[in-house]
């Protein structure tokens, strides 16, 4: 059995475009939905006791702020210039220790099974190099857009309108250390993985919300909602 990731990268420095005017003074991590910040619904996943890198740049001091006194959290500074996802990555590795690493996006909420959870128990070190939590298209909510990548039946992913990624994955860290650029996305590390068959998804047994505009902020909480009441 392979062993849970021991640290997770938490991506929190990106500028919130989409949700302005709500991120006109706030950074986007920090949006309130149902009484809870985007980062603290984040956080809550986290059950294992895994060291937590946050990545900060927009309003980065905020975010420090809202997190004093939290234990296991250690923060990247993007300061002068945001790196994307896998710059950001990059960036964090000497932070972020043993490899692999869970990476978790900040702006989503989930309902079901823990995330986490479901990815270190689908974890196989041996053949993947990534494994990326994804849901239907039809159970995307707040997501606009066709998917991302299709399952085949062995869980290798490739590109292609079906399953939307949720922005939880596990990834290995040596692709990414000796990526080329400092400022990159993941998307073409995913894609030179899923080219040589590393590139795995298992799908998320609940719902889930991508809260990327003010819009979504209602979706999310309705989301929420139905599940408190399913639990009944």
């Amino acid at each position: 059995m392979n062993a849970r990731p021991k640290s997770l990268m938490l991506f929190a420095a990106g500028l919130g475009t989409r949700m302005r005017p709500l991120t006109d003074d706030r950074p986007k991590p920090l949006i309130r939905v149902a009484g809870r910040t985007l980062l603290d619904h984040a956080l809550g996943q986290v059950q294992g006791g895994e060291r937590i890198v946050v990545n900060l740049h927009y309003r980065g001091e905020q975010i420090r702020q809202h997190l004093k006194g939290r234990q296991n959290i250690t923060f990247s500074a993007e300061t002068e210039t945001l790196l994307e996802t896998g710059g950001g990555l990059k960036a964090a590795l000497p932070l972020l220790g043993t490899d692999p690493v869970y990476v978790m996006n900040s702006d989503a909420v989930w309902t079901g099974a823990n995330p986490l959870d479901q990815l270190a128990a689908a974890w196989d070190g041996a053949r993947m190099e990534a494994l990326l939590l994804l849901v239907p298209k039809d159970r995307a909510t707040g997501h606009t857009g066709n998917g991302d990548f299709l399952i085949g039946s062995d869980g290798r992913l490739t590109r292609g309108p079906g399953h939307v990624y949720t922005g939880a994955q596990i990834i290995r860290t040596g692709r990414i250390a000796a990526w080329p650029e400092a400022r990159f996305s993941l998307n073409p590390v995913w894609d030179a993985m899923a080219a040589e068959g590393r590139l795995f998804g298992v799908v998320h047994k609940g719902g889930w919300c991508d809260v990327g505009r003010p819009d979504s902020i209602s979706l999310a909480e309705d989301m929420l909602r139905g599940a408190d009441v399913s639990r009944l």
